[in-house]
């Protein structure tokens, strides 16, 4: 008779991504995924299948996760410019809220490029989503007069998502909360 799980699995993969998050997945070994998420080898192969499998797992939940709260922060303020404004803050005080910030998502298409199709699906969905959910926030700017007639919306959504990576990248590497804000402003200033 097998023994019944003693784990949550939302817990589990919330203790693996921060592992993942930090170390990357060539950086993290089995056995420290096992000792951060409290769990056996045995109970990990059951629930998740393998480490890569649990790595997938964990990166969509992520960047799931990441993708709606960031089209949140866009969505909620009735005025266009005002949602991106709103996401702009929304990224900083994210990266400056967390001690050690870090993003899975940033993090494993660092490690893996487009080298790993399971990866790149899961990345790349993710960003046609978020880009989509800004480009319209943008055509909306632009049919109100927020932003400059010469900004073409779809390259003011790539502009602003090398941004927000750029501000994820530079809290990492120990950016003030001042630098980050005023990259923010730069950014906002560039497409108005």
């Amino acid at each position: 008779m097998a023994r019944p799980k003693e784990f949550e699995n939302e817990v589990v993969l919330e203790k693996a991504i921060e592992i993942f998050s930090t170390h990357g997945y060539e950086g993290t070994s089995t056995d420290e995924l096992l000792q951060v998420m409290g769990i056996s080898r045995q109970s990990m192969y059951n629930t998740f299948g393998d480490k890569k499998r649990l790595y997938l797992e964990a990166l969509q939940r992520y960047v799931v996760g990441s993708v709606n709260d960031q089209i949140d922060a866009l969505s909620a303020p009735a005025s266009p410019m005002m949602g991106v404004e709103a996401l702009m803050d929304f990224a900083v005080s994210r990266a400056v809220a967390d001690p050690e910030p870090k993003c899975l998502g940033i993090s494993a298409i660092c490690e893996f490029g487009r080298a790993d199709s399971e990866v790149t699906m899961i990345t790349e969905m993710a960003s046609k989503i978020f880009i989509s959910s800004l480009e319209r926030r943008l055509v909306e700017a632009k049919k109100e007069g927020e932003i400059g007639e010469e900004i073409g919306p779809q390259a003011a959504a790539q502009f602003l998502l090398a941004t927000l990576t750029g501000i994820k990248v530079a809290a990492r590497a120990g950016a003030t909360e001042e630098n980050l804000r005023g990259i923010a402003r730069i950014a906002l200033r560039g497409i108005r």
